[in-house]
This record gives C-alpha cells, structure tokens and sequence, in this order.
C-alpha cells in the first residue's frame, strides 16, 4: 500500500526538479548572454535550491536516509541558494565602456 504523504513528498519533488531545471536552464542561458556576475549568482542560487530539494528528496527515497536527516540537508542547499540569491541582488552590473 502507497502512503499518501510519499506520493505527495514525490509529486512536489518532481515539479521542483523541473521547474528548477528550466530556472536554472534559463538563468544560466542569461548569464552566457550577459555576463554578468549578479546573474552568474543568481544562477548558482537556483541551481543549489533545485539540487538541495533533489538531493534530499533521494536520499530518501532511493537510500532510505531518515526523513528528519534529508530535510535537514534540504535545509542547507536552499539556506545556502538563499545567501547567494540575496546576494545577487547586491551584485554590481559590469560597466560597459
């Protein structure tokens, strides 16, 4: 028998898997385009966030690693992505000359 919350826990796991793979996608895609170091930094963010809520997310369900344990690395990847989101947004833009 399937429990409700592991259907639920992997429904929202794949629709962060793949709209942070599109963000990340996308930003990245923007930063080649730009160059621009607040845009690599908000990259690098996405990028943490998506692949925090992955990685616990597996580590869960494929190794069996005890919910509290996986939040709690979910917990520093977007900790981690939100610092460099943040500082994205204090990031000065290349001068152009």
């Amino acid at each position: 028998m399937v429990d409700t919350s592991t259907v639920l826990l992997v429904a929202a796991k794949t629709v962060t898997l793949l709209c942070g793979a599109v963000l990340t996608y996308l930003t990245f895609q923007a930063y080649r385009r730009t160059a621009s170091p607040a845009m690599r930094a908000l990259w690098v963010g996405i990028s943490f966030v998506t692949a925090g809520a992955v990685f616990a997310g597996s580590l869960h369900q494929v190794l069996d690693v005890p919910v509290a344990t996986s939040v709690a690395v979910e917990s520093v990847f977007t900790a981690a992505g939100f610092v460099v989101l943040t500082y994205s947004l204090y990031t000065e833009q290349p001068t152009r000359g």
